[in-house]
C-alpha cells in the first residue's frame, strides 16, 4: 500500500514538474517577445551638442544638420534596412560632456555619437568614447588637437582652427589690404580671442601665420567668453590704433564686444570673426546696422555658389521645410554634410563594430566639390578630414554673403560702415 502512494506521488510530481516546465517555456517565449519589437533592431547614435547656456544656438543649429541626415537616411531604409534611432545628450561643458558621453556608451549603448561644435565638449567627450570604443563622429569642433591624440575611433569631418587662421590672414593680404588700397605690412593687426581650446588654438595659429608673412601685429590678447566687461580690453585696442581686429568668439562676447567699442568710439577699419558669433542670423539681429561690412571666416554658408557645391539649394529648402525659417549659419549645412558621409560609413561597414567602421572611415573618398558644402572627403590616419576648408564671407544687408575665395564667391566686399 505504501509503495502504491509513494508511486502515486511520484507521478504528482512528475506532472506539476512538466507543468512548471511549460510555464517557463511559456514565459521565456513572452520574455523574448518582450525585447524583440521593432526598435529592439534600430540602430542607436547619440547626438551630443550643448542644448542649453551660452553655446546653445549653434549647438542646436548643429544638431538639425544631423537631424536632417538621419531622417533623410531613415527616409532611405536606415542603415542596412534598420532603422536609426537618435538620442540626444545636453554637454554645455567638458563635465557634461564626461557624463553624457558614459550615459550613451554604457547605459544607452549606442553604436556611435555625432557631435559636438564645442571643443572643450569635444575633447572631454572623445576621451571617454575612446576608452569605451564608440566611434565619435565630430561635425563642428575645430580644435586641431582633437584629432592629435592619436585617437583610433574618433573622425572628424570638417576644417580645423589652423585653416581658419590661416584664412583670416590670407584674407588681410588678398582681401583687406587691396580693398583699403594699402600694403598688408602698413596696417596694425589686434589679435583677440577667448581663452577657451578653440580661441586659444585660432588665435595662435593666426600670430604664427602673421609673424611668417611679416605682418605688424601690435595687439594680442585672451579673455573668457564668459566676461560681461571687455570695456579694458576695448580701450586697449582703440590705443594700440589697431587697423584690423581678428575675433575668436562665440555669441555673448562678440556683442559684447561691438557694444562696448561702439560706447568707447572705437571703430577699426575692418574686424574679422573666425565662425562663432559672427555667423548667427542672431548675432546679426542683435547689432543692427552696426554689423554691415564685418567679414568673417568660417565654414560654407548657404550663400555660395552651387556649381562646386551640389545639394546645396535642397538643403536650404528641406531646413526651410523642417523648421520654418532659413538656415541661421552654416552650422547645419557642414553637421548635415558630415553626417551624411559618416551614414555612409556605417552602411559601408555592414556591421557596428568599431574596427569595421574606421577601416570604412579610412576607405571612403569623395572629391573636392561633390558635397553640399563644397569638400571632399579623404581621411587621414588620425581621422582628420583633409579636404575640408573654410571660406571669407562679410555681412551685407543682413546677409552673410561669400566673397573669397572667387570660386566660391557670390559678390565682392565692401567697406564697413
Amino acid at each position: 500500500m505504501k509503495r502504491f502512494i509513494f508511486i502515486g506521488q511520484i507521478l504528482k510530481e512528475t506532472t506539476m514538474i512538466k507543468h512548471f516546465k511549460q510555464l517557463a517555456t511559456a514565459m521565456a517565449c513572452l520574455t523574448v517577445m518582450a525585447v524583440t519589437p521593432s526598435q529592439a533592431q534600430d540602430v542607436k547614435v547619440g547626438a551630443l551638442y550643448p542644448f542649453s547656456g551660452g553655446l546653445a544656438l549653434l549647438g542646436d543649429e548643429s544638431f538639425r544638420g544631423v537631424e536632417m541626415a538621419v531622417e533623410e537616411r531613415n527616409t532611405s531604409g536606415g542603415i542596412n534596412g534598420k532603422k536609426i534611432t537618435l538620442l540626444k545628450a545636453d554637454a554645455v561643458d567638458a563635465n557634461q560632456a564626461v557624463g553624457e558621453a558614459r550615459r550613451l556608451t554604457s547605459v544607452e549603448n549606442v553604436s556611435a555619437i555625432f557631435g559636438s561644435y564645442a571643443s572643450g565638449v569635444s575633447s572631454a567627450a572623445t576621451q571617454v568614447t575612446e576608452l569605451a570604443g564608440v566611434p565619435y563622429f565630430e561635425l563642428g569642433a575645430v580644435a586641431d588637437t582633437i584629432t592629435g591624440r592619436g585617437f583610433k575611433y574618433l573622425f572628424r569631418s570638417n576644417a580645423t582652427a589652423k585653416s581658419f587662421a590661416d584664412r583670416s590672414i590670407e584674407s588681410i593680404v588678398k582681401v583687406i589690404a587691396p580693398n583699403l588700397k594699402i600694403d598688408p605690412k602698413a596696417l596694425k593687426i589686434a589679435i583677440i580671442y577667448e581663452d577657451g581650446p578653440y580661441g586659444t588654438l585660432v588665435g595662435g595659429f593666426q600670430k604664427e601665420e602673421a609673424k611668417r608673412l611679416g605682418l605688424n601685429v601690435v595687439e594680442t590678447q585672451a579673455y573668457s567668453a564668459k566676461s560681461v566687461d571687455l570695456s579694458s580690453l576695448v580701450l586697449r585696442l582703440k590705443g594700440s590704433g589697431a587697423d584690423v581686429v581678428l575675433q575668436t568668439s562665440y555669441q555673448n562676447d562678440t556683442l559684447l564686444f561691438f557694444r562696448q567699442s561702439a560706447s568707447a568710439g572705437f571703430k577699426p577699419k575692418a574686424v574679422i570673426g573666425a565662425g562663432g558669433g559672427y555667423s548667427l542670423q542672431e548675432t546679426a539681429q542683435a547689432l543692427g546696422t552696426s554689423i554691415e561690412g564685418i567679414f568673417n571666416v568660417d565654414f560654407p554658408q548657404v550663400t555660395m555658389k552651387e556649381d562646386g557645391a551640389p545639394g546645396l539649394k535642397n538643403f536650404v529648402a528641406a531646413y526651410q521645410k523642417r523648421y520654418g525659417v532659413q538656415p541661421r549659419s552654416g552650422h547645419s549645412l557642414v553637421n548635415y554634410v558630415g553626417a551624411k558621409a559618416f551614414l555612409d560609413v556605417m552602411v559601408e561597414a555592414k556591421s557596428t563594430d568599431k574596427d569595421k567602421i574606421r577601416s570604412a572611415v579610412l576607405s571612403y573618398k569623395k572629391p573636392v566639390g561633390s558635397s553640399a558644402a563644397g569638400w571632399g572627403f579623404q581621411f587621414g590616419e588620425n581621422g582628420q578630414n583633409q579636404l575640408a576648408s573654410s571660406n571669407l564671407m562679410q555681412w551685407q544687408g543682413g546677409k552673410l554673403l561669400t566673397v573669397f575665395p572667387e570660386s566660391v564667391a557670390t559678390a565682392k566686399p565692401i567697406a564697413a560702415k
